[in-house]
């Protein structure tokens, strides 16, 4: 369960800043409302960071916590650091990204389920909860 949620765990620092790299980097007609809301894609995955590390350390587990460890075990590749007008292509990325997470809560959920680790499900629950509104939500305005 550890080494999994390490997986997650890395994978969100890797997307963090993936955010802040769109979020710097947008640009076009819609750079304001794009910009805002990637703000507040990654201010939103701010919290879950600390709250996987400290759920390994309440299960007696060590969280990874270097920029290394973080890029070794991270799943979600990072970003290029350059001007990103194609918004569509921005967010088909991202959703992208929300739903490997997504997979990723879900998996470390069952797994926990399977070893009635309610603590580790319970948080898995609202990784989900949240992951599967976000990609609603892009999918709604990719119609």
């Amino acid at each position: 369960m550890e080494k999994k949620l390490n997986v997650l765990l890395s994978d969100l620092i890797v997307f963090y800043h993936k955010l802040q790299n769109f979020h710097w980097y947008v640009s076009g007609l819609n750079f304001f409302q794009v910009h805002g809301q990637l703000e507040e894609m990654y201010n939103g995955i701010l919290p879950q960071i600390d709250s996987i590390g400290e759920l390994i350390l309440m299960i007696n587990g060590k969280p990874v916590s270097n920029m290394k460890q973080f890029l070794e075990n991270a799943e979600i590749e990072e970003s290029e650091g350059e001007f990103q007008n194609d918004v569509k292509k921005i967010f088909e990325v991202l959703k992208e990204d929300y739903k490997h997470l997504l997979n990723k809560a879900e998996e470390i959920k069952a797994d926990a389920d399977d070893k009635n680790d309610y603590l580790v499900s319970a948080n898995m629950d609202e990784l989900i909860g949240s992951y599967s509104k976000v990609i609603w939500m892009i999918s709604q305005a990719s119609k």
